[in-house]
């Protein structure tokens, strides 16, 4: 368990493991380098003998929102489940290949899966608070993770709700149960569940599916302003979503990346005619 860091401010939220950005590689989004979060290369996998990823090599680049698309079982989730090893509870579940993090190796048996999925977040289809209150749920990861003061705790779960975008609607009932919420302001406070321990990287898998436009708004535009701190991961089928949210898209399909880039390109000029017709509709 770590000591408290310095309680993070909207101007200055710097969070424990977030590592100081260096120029590397260049993103679609403007000009401003940035360096690989998580580097995936030749990496296979398996539920028992259906294989289910194959050869996939990827970037994720730091600060910038990469969507993956795809039709339904062409391994977008399977891949994400490896990057923060969820697929470790799957029996029969097993990958070869790189997916690596700074100097981290995900996939090695020595990592320490706790503190991994400390550093990158997932958020799921469906919103998943626990049955507590809204201030327990967030403040759960941080406690878990963190030796803190009340007040340092107090201070990161209203961060982490100001960050999340839901402080204002739910300050006045912190104590009241999070089930009681919204569906778009549950996903929210999942977010901010998240966030609240620090991580360097999160991961959504179709975040708003569930959600009525209202809400799949609201989680885009919180999208835009998290990428400024986080390399986000995005699992979807809707490709309006994915153009209007990443500046780098992915296409698998039966398991293999068929090409990624940014999504600029991706949508407009692809260079497959595989990725032709899935981002203009001819199948799905």
């Amino acid at each position: 368990m770590s000591s408290a860091p310095a309680a993070p401010s909207d101007d200055h939220p710097e969070l424990p493991g977030r590592r100081p950005a260096s120029a590397v590689e260049t993103s679609s989004r403007d000009e401003t380098p940035t360096e690989t979060a998580i580097r995936i290369a030749g990496l296979d996998s398996w539920y028992g003998s259906f294989h289910a990823l194959h050869g996939i090599t990827l970037d994720i680049p730091e600060r910038r929102v990469t969507s993956l698309i795809g039709p339904s079982g062409c391994g977008k989730s399977t891949l994400l489940r490896w990057i923060n090893r969820m697929n470790d509870t799957v029996p029969e579940a097993r990958a070869t290949g790189t997916l690596q993090m700074g100097e981290l190796d995900i996939l090695a048996r020595a990592t320490d899966v706790v503190d991994l999925r400390r550093r990158i977040g997932i958020v799921f289809q469906k919103p998943n608070p626990f049955p507590k209150s809204i201030y327990d749920n967030v403040a759960f990861g941080p406690r878990l993770h963190f030796r803190m003061t009340r007040s340092q705790l107090d201070e990161r779960v209203e961060w982490a709700l100001r960050k999340a975008a839901v402080w204002d609607e739910v300050k006045d009932r912190l104590r009241g149960p999070a089930l009681g919420l919204s569906g778009g302001q549950q996903q929210r406070l999942c977010i901010a569940r998240a966030i609240a321990v620090g991580p360097e990287i999160l991961l959504m898998d179709e975040p708003c599916s569930a959600l009525d436009p209202q809400s799949t708004l609201s989680i885009e535009d919180l999208i835009f302003e998290l990428r400024e701190q986080y390399a986000i991961v995005i699992v979807t089928h809707n490709m309006q979503q994915a153009a209007r949210c990443s500046d780098q898209t992915a296409f698998f399909y039966e398991g293999r990346l068929i090409e990624a880039g940014p999504t600029n390109q991706v949508f407009t000029r692809p260079r497959q005619k595989r990725t032709e017709d899935y981002v203009t509709g001819k199948f799905g």
